[in-house]
Protein backbone atom coordinates (compact mmCIF):
# COMPACT_ATOMS: atom_id res chain seq x y z
CA UNK A 1 0.00 0.00 0.00
CA UNK A 2 1.07 3.53 -0.82
CA UNK A 3 2.62 5.83 1.78
CA UNK A 4 -0.90 7.52 3.49
CA UNK A 5 -1.39 11.26 3.12
CA UNK A 6 -1.92 11.93 6.56
CA UNK A 7 -0.72 9.29 9.48
CA UNK A 8 -1.88 10.80 12.99
CA UNK A 9 -0.10 8.48 16.33
CA UNK A 10 -1.32 8.80 19.40
CA UNK A 11 -2.21 12.52 19.54
CA UNK A 12 -3.43 13.57 22.89
CA UNK A 13 -4.05 17.30 23.28
CA UNK A 14 -5.08 18.48 26.85
CA UNK A 15 -6.36 22.16 27.88
CA UNK A 16 -5.38 23.54 31.47
CA UNK A 17 -7.57 24.78 34.13
CA UNK A 18 -8.45 25.83 37.42
CA UNK A 19 -10.57 22.59 37.75
CA UNK A 20 -7.79 20.74 36.09
CA UNK A 21 -6.38 18.90 33.07
CA UNK A 22 -9.11 18.70 30.06
CA UNK A 23 -7.95 16.02 27.81
CA UNK A 24 -9.78 16.66 24.91
CA UNK A 25 -8.33 14.07 22.83
CA UNK A 26 -6.46 10.74 24.34
CA UNK A 27 -4.85 8.70 22.14
CA UNK A 28 -6.05 9.59 18.79
CA UNK A 29 -4.82 7.49 15.70
CA UNK A 30 -5.68 7.81 11.68
CA UNK A 31 -4.63 7.58 8.49
CA UNK A 32 -5.95 8.61 5.44
CA UNK A 33 -4.89 7.46 1.66
CA UNK A 34 -4.66 9.71 -0.70
CA UNK A 35 -8.34 10.38 -2.57
CA UNK A 36 -10.25 9.02 -0.09
CA UNK A 37 -13.27 9.87 2.10
CA UNK A 38 -12.72 9.32 5.80
CA UNK A 39 -15.78 10.20 8.29
CA UNK A 40 -14.80 11.02 12.30
CA UNK A 41 -18.18 10.91 14.24
CA UNK A 42 -19.56 11.26 17.76
CA UNK A 43 -21.21 12.73 20.32
CA UNK A 44 -20.60 16.61 20.89
CA UNK A 45 -17.19 16.57 23.28
CA UNK A 46 -15.87 13.49 21.39
CA UNK A 47 -12.29 15.54 20.65
CA UNK A 48 -13.84 15.57 16.36
CA UNK A 49 -13.04 19.28 16.15
CA UNK A 50 -9.86 19.38 18.38
CA UNK A 51 -8.44 16.85 16.35
CA UNK A 52 -9.31 18.23 13.14
CA UNK A 53 -7.68 22.16 14.12
CA UNK A 54 -4.70 20.40 16.06
CA UNK A 55 -4.56 19.00 12.57
CA UNK A 56 -4.18 21.94 11.16
CA UNK A 57 -1.73 23.79 13.33
CA UNK A 58 -4.69 26.23 14.82
CA UNK A 59 -3.71 25.18 18.60
CA UNK A 60 -0.18 26.57 18.07
CA UNK A 61 -0.19 29.86 20.19
CA UNK A 62 -2.70 28.89 22.75
CA UNK A 63 -2.77 27.12 26.28
CA UNK A 64 -3.42 23.84 24.97
CA UNK A 65 -0.52 21.12 25.46
CA UNK A 66 -0.08 18.75 21.71
CA UNK A 67 1.88 15.65 21.81
CA UNK A 68 2.30 12.16 19.81
CA UNK A 69 2.79 12.76 15.95
CA UNK A 70 0.57 14.08 12.84
CA UNK A 71 2.45 13.24 10.18
CA UNK A 72 1.67 14.61 6.47
CA UNK A 73 3.83 13.20 3.59
CA UNK A 74 5.89 12.19 6.48
CA UNK A 75 6.46 15.42 7.95
CA UNK A 76 5.73 15.80 11.49
CA UNK A 77 3.35 18.63 12.28
CA UNK A 78 3.08 18.94 15.51
CA UNK A 79 6.92 20.34 16.31
CA UNK A 80 6.41 22.86 13.76
CA UNK A 81 6.29 27.09 14.24
CA UNK A 82 3.83 28.99 13.63
CA UNK A 83 5.44 30.20 10.73
CA UNK A 84 6.53 26.78 10.00
CA UNK A 85 2.91 25.89 9.85
CA UNK A 86 2.07 28.59 6.89
CA UNK A 87 2.92 26.76 3.97
CA UNK A 88 1.04 23.73 4.77
CA UNK A 89 -1.83 25.14 5.97
CA UNK A 90 -3.99 26.11 3.04
CA UNK A 91 -1.55 25.05 0.50
CA UNK A 92 -1.42 21.58 1.91
CA UNK A 93 -4.29 21.42 3.57
CA UNK A 94 -7.72 23.43 3.61
CA UNK A 95 -10.80 23.57 5.96
CA UNK A 96 -14.05 24.26 5.52
CA UNK A 97 -15.36 25.37 9.03
CA UNK A 98 -18.88 24.77 10.80
CA UNK A 99 -19.72 28.70 10.59
CA UNK A 100 -18.90 30.61 7.90
CA UNK A 101 -20.55 34.01 9.53
CA UNK A 102 -17.80 33.59 12.16
CA UNK A 103 -15.10 32.22 10.32
CA UNK A 104 -14.93 34.96 7.31
CA UNK A 105 -14.08 38.92 8.60
CA UNK A 106 -17.00 40.78 8.64
CA UNK A 107 -15.56 44.07 7.68
CA UNK A 108 -13.87 42.81 4.07
CA UNK A 109 -16.28 41.24 1.47
CA UNK A 110 -15.94 37.38 0.68
CA UNK A 111 -14.21 38.00 -2.96
CA UNK A 112 -11.21 40.04 -1.10
CA UNK A 113 -11.41 37.29 1.77
CA UNK A 114 -10.89 33.81 -1.27
CA UNK A 115 -8.06 36.11 -3.48
CA UNK A 116 -6.13 37.39 -0.16
CA UNK A 117 -5.93 32.50 0.42
CA UNK A 118 -5.14 32.50 -2.94
CA UNK A 119 -1.95 35.08 -2.38
CA UNK A 120 -0.75 33.91 0.75
CA UNK A 121 0.44 30.67 -1.12
CA UNK A 122 1.21 32.12 -5.17
CA UNK A 123 2.87 34.80 -6.18
CA UNK A 124 0.39 36.40 -8.64
CA UNK A 125 -0.96 40.06 -8.85
CA UNK A 126 -4.08 41.45 -7.15
CA UNK A 127 -5.57 41.17 -10.41
CA UNK A 128 -5.07 37.93 -11.22
CA UNK A 129 -5.60 36.67 -7.84
CA UNK A 130 -9.25 38.26 -8.18
CA UNK A 131 -9.88 36.73 -11.30
CA UNK A 132 -8.78 33.49 -10.04
CA UNK A 133 -11.72 34.02 -7.12
CA UNK A 134 -14.39 35.23 -9.22
CA UNK A 135 -13.89 31.37 -11.17
CA UNK A 136 -13.66 29.71 -7.58
CA UNK A 137 -17.02 31.20 -6.92
CA UNK A 138 -18.56 30.63 -10.65
CA UNK A 139 -17.14 26.99 -9.90
CA UNK A 140 -18.82 26.34 -6.38
CA UNK A 141 -22.14 27.58 -7.88
CA UNK A 142 -22.08 31.11 -6.83
CA UNK A 143 -24.88 33.50 -9.48
CA UNK A 144 -23.37 36.00 -10.70
CA UNK A 145 -19.84 36.13 -9.14
CA UNK A 146 -18.62 39.20 -10.81
CA UNK A 147 -20.75 41.22 -8.79
CA UNK A 148 -20.79 38.80 -5.85
CA UNK A 149 -17.13 39.26 -5.57
CA UNK A 150 -17.77 42.23 -3.75
CA UNK A 151 -20.54 41.58 -1.23
CA UNK A 152 -19.95 40.95 2.27
CA UNK A 153 -20.38 37.67 4.28
CA UNK A 154 -23.91 39.18 5.81
CA UNK A 155 -25.10 39.41 2.11
CA UNK A 156 -24.84 36.02 1.57
CA UNK A 157 -27.38 33.31 2.57
CA UNK A 158 -26.60 30.47 4.64
CA UNK A 159 -25.81 27.94 1.50
CA UNK A 160 -24.30 30.42 -0.01
CA UNK A 161 -21.55 31.64 2.73
CA UNK A 162 -20.82 27.66 2.88
CA UNK A 163 -20.21 27.40 -0.65
CA UNK A 164 -17.74 30.76 -0.57
CA UNK A 165 -16.29 28.97 2.65
CA UNK A 166 -15.52 26.04 0.37
CA UNK A 167 -14.30 28.10 -2.72
CA UNK A 168 -11.62 30.10 0.10
CA UNK A 169 -11.12 26.49 1.20
CA UNK A 170 -10.14 24.91 -2.35
CA UNK A 171 -8.84 28.13 -3.97
CA UNK A 172 -5.51 26.51 -3.42
CA UNK A 173 -6.25 22.78 -4.48
CA UNK A 174 -5.09 21.65 -1.29
CA UNK A 175 -4.10 17.73 -1.08
CA UNK A 176 -6.09 17.06 1.97
CA UNK A 177 -9.62 19.33 3.08
CA UNK A 178 -11.05 19.34 6.06
CA UNK A 179 -15.13 19.37 6.59
CA UNK A 180 -15.61 20.24 9.69
CA UNK A 181 -19.65 19.96 10.32
CA UNK A 182 -19.93 21.26 6.62
CA UNK A 183 -24.19 21.13 6.47
CA UNK A 184 -25.18 21.40 10.01
CA UNK A 185 -26.62 24.88 10.06
CA UNK A 186 -28.47 24.22 6.43
CA UNK A 187 -31.58 22.63 5.42
CA UNK A 188 -31.92 19.42 3.67
CA UNK A 189 -32.13 20.32 0.05
CA UNK A 190 -28.86 23.08 0.37
CA UNK A 191 -27.18 20.22 2.36
CA UNK A 192 -27.28 17.90 -0.66
CA UNK A 193 -26.18 20.64 -2.73
CA UNK A 194 -22.75 21.27 -0.51
CA UNK A 195 -22.73 17.56 -0.02
CA UNK A 196 -22.45 17.08 -4.19
CA UNK A 197 -20.42 20.05 -4.41
CA UNK A 198 -17.81 18.90 -2.22
CA UNK A 199 -17.28 15.61 -4.20
CA UNK A 200 -17.83 16.85 -7.25
CA UNK A 201 -14.61 19.38 -6.54
CA UNK A 202 -12.70 16.35 -5.01
CA UNK A 203 -13.32 14.51 -8.02
CA UNK A 204 -11.63 17.10 -9.91
CA UNK A 205 -8.70 18.07 -7.92
CA UNK A 206 -7.99 14.28 -6.54
CA UNK A 207 -7.70 15.41 -2.84
CA UNK A 208 -8.48 13.49 0.05
CA UNK A 209 -11.60 14.33 2.74
CA UNK A 210 -12.46 14.26 5.92
CA UNK A 211 -15.84 14.82 7.34
CA UNK A 212 -16.31 15.72 10.45
CA UNK A 213 -19.97 15.23 11.15
CA UNK A 214 -22.23 13.68 13.81
CA UNK A 215 -24.49 12.49 11.13
CA UNK A 216 -24.15 9.65 10.38
CA UNK A 217 -26.56 9.98 6.96
CA UNK A 218 -24.11 12.18 5.41
CA UNK A 219 -21.01 9.46 6.05
CA UNK A 220 -23.18 6.75 4.82
CA UNK A 221 -23.69 8.79 1.54
CA UNK A 222 -20.69 10.59 0.76
CA UNK A 223 -17.65 8.20 3.14
CA UNK A 224 -15.71 5.24 1.86
CA UNK A 225 -14.49 5.02 5.77
CA UNK A 226 -15.57 6.26 9.27
CA UNK A 227 -13.63 6.43 12.20
CA UNK A 228 -16.08 7.05 15.79
CA UNK A 229 -14.41 8.79 18.60
CA UNK A 230 -15.62 8.73 22.11
CA UNK A 231 -13.67 10.21 25.26
CA UNK A 232 -11.16 11.29 22.66
CA UNK A 233 -10.12 7.99 21.36
CA UNK A 234 -10.97 5.98 18.19
CA UNK A 235 -13.24 3.59 19.39
CA UNK A 236 -13.85 1.64 15.90
CA UNK A 237 -12.96 2.02 12.74
CA UNK A 238 -13.63 0.48 9.41
CA UNK A 239 -15.23 0.39 5.98
CA UNK A 240 -18.79 2.06 5.91
CA UNK A 241 -20.64 -0.99 5.06
CA UNK A 242 -19.29 -2.62 8.07
CA UNK A 243 -19.48 -0.10 10.20
CA UNK A 244 -23.20 -0.04 9.87
CA UNK A 245 -23.83 -3.95 9.16
CA UNK A 246 -21.17 -4.96 10.81
CA UNK A 247 -20.72 -3.28 13.88
CA UNK A 248 -18.41 -3.96 16.56
CA UNK A 249 -18.64 -1.41 19.63
CA UNK A 250 -21.75 -1.16 21.27
CA UNK A 251 -21.45 2.52 21.26
CA UNK A 252 -21.30 2.58 17.40
CA UNK A 253 -24.49 0.35 17.82
CA UNK A 254 -26.21 2.95 20.08
CA UNK A 255 -25.71 6.09 17.57
CA UNK A 256 -27.25 4.05 14.85
CA UNK A 257 -30.34 2.91 17.12
CA UNK A 258 -30.62 7.01 17.79
CA UNK A 259 -30.72 7.20 13.99
CA UNK A 260 -34.30 8.12 12.92
CA UNK A 261 -35.80 5.64 10.88
CA UNK A 262 -38.37 5.99 8.01
CA UNK A 263 -39.44 2.09 8.57
CA UNK A 264 -40.18 2.89 12.27
CA UNK A 265 -43.88 3.95 12.32
CA UNK A 266 -44.33 5.44 15.86
CA UNK A 267 -40.70 7.76 15.08
CA UNK A 268 -39.36 6.41 18.20
CA UNK A 269 -35.64 7.37 18.75
CA UNK A 270 -33.60 5.42 21.09
CA UNK A 271 -31.12 7.68 22.88
CA UNK A 272 -27.99 6.07 24.38
CA UNK A 273 -28.39 6.63 28.22
CA UNK A 274 -26.06 8.04 30.94
CA UNK A 275 -23.74 10.72 29.80
CA UNK A 276 -19.88 11.01 28.43
CA UNK A 277 -17.48 10.70 30.81
CA UNK A 278 -15.65 13.98 32.43
CA UNK A 279 -12.54 14.81 30.28
CA UNK A 280 -11.36 16.19 33.70
CA UNK A 281 -11.26 12.61 35.19
CA UNK A 282 -11.19 9.69 32.55
CA UNK A 283 -11.84 6.25 34.01
CA UNK A 284 -9.16 3.85 34.48
CA UNK A 285 -11.06 0.99 32.70
CA UNK A 286 -13.57 1.38 29.25
CA UNK A 287 -14.11 4.86 28.53
CA UNK A 288 -17.64 3.93 27.16
CA UNK A 289 -18.19 1.45 30.33
CA UNK A 290 -20.60 3.00 32.35
CA UNK A 291 -23.38 3.18 29.58
CA UNK A 292 -22.47 0.07 28.00
CA UNK A 293 -25.43 -2.58 28.29
CA UNK A 294 -22.90 -5.67 27.27
CA UNK A 295 -20.30 -5.18 29.63
CA UNK A 296 -21.37 -7.55 32.02
CA UNK A 297 -20.86 -9.92 29.74
CA UNK A 298 -17.26 -9.57 29.90
CA UNK A 299 -15.67 -11.37 33.03
CA UNK A 300 -13.51 -10.06 36.31
CA UNK A 301 -15.04 -6.47 35.31
CA UNK A 302 -12.38 -5.73 32.90
CA UNK A 303 -14.46 -2.92 31.43
CA UNK A 304 -14.16 -0.87 34.54
CA UNK A 305 -10.38 -1.53 35.51
CA UNK A 306 -8.48 -1.79 32.14
CA UNK A 307 -8.11 0.22 29.12
CA UNK A 308 -8.95 -1.29 26.18
CA UNK A 309 -6.71 -1.65 23.15
CA UNK A 310 -7.98 -0.65 19.33
CA UNK A 311 -7.61 -4.22 17.89
CA UNK A 312 -9.15 -5.94 14.97
CA UNK A 313 -8.65 -7.52 11.50
CA UNK A 314 -7.55 -6.31 8.61
CA UNK A 315 -9.22 -2.45 8.11
CA UNK A 316 -11.84 -3.29 11.20
CA UNK A 317 -11.16 -2.57 14.38
CA UNK A 318 -13.04 -1.77 17.65
CA UNK A 319 -11.49 -0.93 21.30
CA UNK A 320 -13.56 -2.97 23.33
CA UNK A 321 -12.92 -5.95 25.53
CA UNK A 322 -15.71 -8.17 23.71
CA UNK A 323 -13.43 -8.58 20.80
CA UNK A 324 -10.88 -9.94 23.42
CA UNK A 325 -12.83 -12.48 24.77
CA UNK A 326 -13.99 -14.45 21.96
CA UNK A 327 -17.73 -13.60 22.47
CA UNK A 328 -19.47 -12.99 18.84
CA UNK A 329 -20.41 -9.61 17.98
CA UNK A 330 -23.18 -9.83 16.88
CA UNK A 331 -25.12 -11.94 19.62
CA UNK A 332 -23.37 -9.67 22.29
CA UNK A 333 -24.52 -6.13 20.87
CA UNK A 334 -27.98 -7.21 20.18
CA UNK A 335 -28.51 -6.58 23.99
CA UNK A 336 -27.55 -2.86 22.77
CA UNK A 337 -30.97 -1.67 21.25
CA UNK A 338 -34.30 -3.63 22.99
Amino acid sequence: MSTPILDIRDLRVTFPTDDGLVQAVNGMDLIVQRGETVGIVGESGSGKTVTSQTLMGLMKGTSARVSGQILFEGTDLVPLSEHEMRPYRGRKVGMIFQDPLSAMHPFYTVGRQIAEAYRVHNRVSAKAAKAQAIEMLNRVGIPDPVSRYDAYPHEFSGGMRQRAMIAMALICEPELLIADEPTTALDVTVQAQILDLISSLQAETGSAVIFVTHDLGVVAEVCQRVVVMYGGQCVEEADVREAFFQTAHPYTKGLLASMPSMADETGRLIPIPGFPPSLLNLPGGCLFADRCPVSHLVSDDRCRTERPALSGSGSHRARCHLSEGGIPHAAALQEVVR
